[in-house]
């Protein structure tokens, strides 16, 4: 490959062009013939890594199909990029920074440098840190201000800083500590946080703050909250704020203050973007949960899957080929969307985690150097654990008129065993896969007995495109893989799009006008001509509203 090639704009990379061609063929094409072209497609349309088996045989693909995105992916010079984030350069462009989520599950030893510096052995550091202050708390010498053992964890964070200890403690919560309460408050709705307290003894009751500047307005409206709750109540204790909250930042000025020892202050560094920082001082709620030895487990998931992405040929790479399928649907043929389907109801916070990595990430309109795009990037992705979703919205995905194409996790071992509740789960996921690829045709129909009038509604059409994920048991480790799986999956897409998949600009002009109108909410006078007719309109019935309650 020249340098020259994954300069180039995408559309005018031969790859693309080839691809172009090639997807109207591949219209005409039923994955019904695939398979009976094909009879060990299924087995030859599978690769394994690292405990995860991936089947991408159900895909509307064939040999040529991938060898086109192989090339695409050489093209763009992902092989570069991927050296490039493990190398710590800056590939983070528009906010000058290395990307090196990787480093945060590198094992002891390891040597990734940024800045001329082994970020390695920083990491561990506050490792160690987290696990000596999660021992002291499971064990009970780490008390509150009156002396009572910590039995409630609430984390307070927003974005990557909730989304990320959420999903995990509600993934893993089958190896929590069952004694501790976690919960976890991010909406600036002050229900979120009525609610998470209302039943709470605050002198067991700890405080994690997370938030990277601590400055975040709904974070800090949250702790605030928190801090009036329990001095409210426990006023006369000693050293109320210090013994009942941590931060988890890299201000030091602001959280002490706001009254923290900075002592009990976890950091994390610039090059670990929000949505990528489960895993760091983010993840102190989680390792609070399931312990230091599980937590540690989680992150040798992650990074058997780093080491996975950044070693294994493209054509057996798991991430590399969803990344790479998921440009496929996204760009030639049109899906708008990609549905994420976990069979394991721990995982049920799985597709809303995923929603913040991917399009947070992905969803972006110019290139690199700031060229506007002129082709789709970041598809929307969604989804609901088990068979709960069968019965809501796959109506739409086998009948409807778009095309979805889907990502179904299931795990061959129950975490919960319960008479043969795990081989119905699991007869689903494989009959789901079946149905969206084969469908029942018309003449299928007929010959159960069906009216000639309602077989038009019974007739599946099928060629509905899906992936299978399967692995052995839900464990930490297991966890990591999956997420690690789909991150490298983000940048084999975002690569390919030449876009920059670390920063998040959309998610500022909101927050900047919110800063703008709050005063404005609580003045007597009328709203500023700034503002549209629309927004000034709303924000007088909201006062006149607000009046009369």
């Amino acid at each position: 490959m020249t340098s020259s090639s994954s300069d180039a704009p995408l559309r005018r990379r031969p790859a693309w062009a080839a691809l172009e061609a090639h997807v109207q063929k591949m219209k005409r094409v039923h994955l019904r013939q695939l398979f009976a072209e094909d009879r060990g497609r299924g087995e030859r349309l599978a690769v394994e890594a690292a405990g995860l088996y991936l089947d991408y045989s159900k895909n509307r693909i064939t040999g040529e199909t991938i060898e086109l995105l192989l090339r695409l992916a050489q093209e763009s010079g992902l092989r570069q990029r991927i050296d490039a984030m493990f190398n710590g350069d800056v590939i983070n462009v528009s906010e000058k920074r290395a990307v090196l989520h990787v480093a945060l599950r590198a094992p002891r030893g390891a040597t990734i440098m940024e800045g001329g510096r082994n970020v390695v052995p920083d990491v561990h550091a506050v490792l160690d840190r987290m696990a000596g202050f999660a021992d002291r708390l499971r064990g009970g010498s780490w008390t509150g201000g009156t002396g009572k053992r910590i039995r409630n964890v609430i984390n307070i964070g927003i974005g990557g800083s909730d989304l990320g200890p959420v999903m995990a403690y509600e993934a893993l919560r089958h190896y929590s500590d069952r004694s501790l309460t976690c919960r976890f408050v991010s909406n600036v709705d002050g229900t979120d946080f009525a609610e998470a307290v209302r039943d709470l003894d605050a002198a067991e009751t700890l405080f994690i703050v997370s938030s990277k500047t601590f400055t975040t307005l709904e974070t800090m409206t949250n702790a605030h909250s928190a801090r009036d709750w329990l001095l409210a109540r426990l006023g006369g204790a000693k050293d109320p704020i210090a013994r009942h909250f941590v931060a988890v930042s890299t201000n030091a000025e602001e959280v002490a203050k706001f009254g923290i020892d900075t002592a009990n202050m976890f950091g994390f560094w610039d090059w670990v973007g929000g949505r990528y920082s489960m895993d760091s001082a983010i993840g102190l709620s989680t390792m609070i949960a399931i312990g230091p030895e599980n937590f540690r487990a989680m992150l040798d998931g992650f990074h058997a899957i780093d080491e996975h992405f950044r070693t294994a040929p493209f054509e057996r790479n798991l991430p590399v080929l969803l990344g790479l399928i998921a440009v496929w649907y996204n760009d030639f043929f049109g899906a708008e969307t990609q549905a994420v389907l976990p069979y394991e109801q721990y995982l049920k916070r799985f597709p809303a985690y995923l929603q913040q990595l991917t399009m947070e990430s992905n969803g972006k309109h110019v290139t690199l150097d700031g060229t506007a795009v002129d082709y789709n990037t970041g598809p929307i992705y969604w989804g609901e654990p088990g068979t709960n979703g069968q019965h809501s919205f796959y109506q739409l995905i086998h009948q409807g008129t778009r095309l979805i194409p889907c990502d179904f996790i299931a795990f061959a071992q129950a975490l919960n065993p319960l008479g043969r509740h795990h081989d119905l789960l699991l007869a689903n996921v494989f009959a789901q896969t079946e149905a969206l690829a084969f469908g029942k045709t018309a003449e299928e129909v007929k010959k159960e007995g069906t009216p000639d009038w309602l077989v038009p509604h019974r007739v599946f059409e099928g060629n509905r495109p899906s992936n299978t994920i399967l692995l052995e048991r839900l464990t930490p480790a297991a966890l990591g893989k999956l997420v690690a799986l789909y991150e490298h999956s983000v940048f084999t897409q975002g690569t390919i799009w030449q876009i920059d998949s670390f920063d998040q600009w959309g998610v500022e002009l909101g927050k900047v006008l919110a800063q703008r109108i709050i005063p404005e909410l609580a003045s007597g006078k009328e709203p500023p001509p700034a503002h549209d007719s629309s927004t000034n309109a709303l924000i007088r019935r909201y006062r006149k509203l607000r009046g009369s309650a």
